[in-house]
């Protein structure tokens, strides 16, 4: 039997070894009071523990740098940052997130950095200072997919090694993921999490083309053996 964890006061939940925060909890609603986020961070998505199993899957390096884009209240980040003890920036384009991130990050024991950006605004040499980049259903509207494949195309320039994006499976994340295939290695797989209860969604993992080796013509070596 598994061993029962007793969670602090009300309204608070655990999932993935990371303590969540209920809508109706004190301090959301305090919060929610003096901030009002406007692009859905309002809070944690499902796909969010999407991302969280497959990484358990699939872990990052111990002390990778990560930057979580669309970040909302920043669950990927808290997990990566907890879980890895990654060096960790949570990006998003509406600043009044990051303090109920910051909330987040308390609970949890962790240091998240804020970044408040559009994905247009990001250069290769911003994106140069992470490992991996990771984004929890970043694709629900049709004009974030051509914004969102160039950044993964400038985070490769810049030198990231992974990019992760997991989602419900919405059709502008499928097409992000068709257009991404055109310039980068994609793995596309069907995923799901079973804390805190099961969802079903999708999870995409891309990584810089693999340049393949030419073959010499066995004439042209032989040449060049004489």
């Amino acid at each position: 039997m598994p061993k029962l964890e007793r969670l602090p006061e009300p309204n608070i939940y655990q999932a993935y070894g990371i303590y969540f925060l209920e809508s109706k909890h004190r301090l959301i609603r305090r919060l929610k009071k003096a901030y009002q986020p406007s692009v859905h961070g309002h809070k944690a998505w499902n796909a969010s523990f999407l991302l969280m199993d497959y990484l358990q899957h699939e872990p990052l390096a111990k002390r990778s740098r990560v930057l979580e884009v669309g970040c909302g209240w920043g669950p990927g980040a808290v997990f990566c940052a907890s879980r890895f003890k990654a060096r960790v920036t949570a990006l998003d384009i509406d600043k009044d997130v990051f303090p109920f991130l910051d909330v987040m990050a308390a609970l949890n024991d962790v240091d998240i950095a804020h970044m408040t950006s559009r994905f247009e605004k990001l250069t290769a040499e911003d994106l140069s200072a992470f490992d991996v980049v990771v984004g929890s259903d970043v694709c629900f509207w049709d004009k974030m997919i051509k914004p969102l494949n160039r950044l993964v195309s400038r985070a490769f320039d810049g030198g990231v090694k992974r990019f992760i994006v997991t989602d419900p499976g919405r059709p502008p994340f499928y097409e992000f993921c068709d257009l991404a295939r055109k310039k980068h290695d994609v793995e596309l797989m069907e995923w799901y999490a079973t804390e805190p209860e099961y969802f079903a969604g999708e999870v995409v993992e891309i990584r810089p083309k693999r340049k393949r080796k030419r073959k010499r013509k066995a004439g042209k070596a032989a040449a060049e053996k004489r």
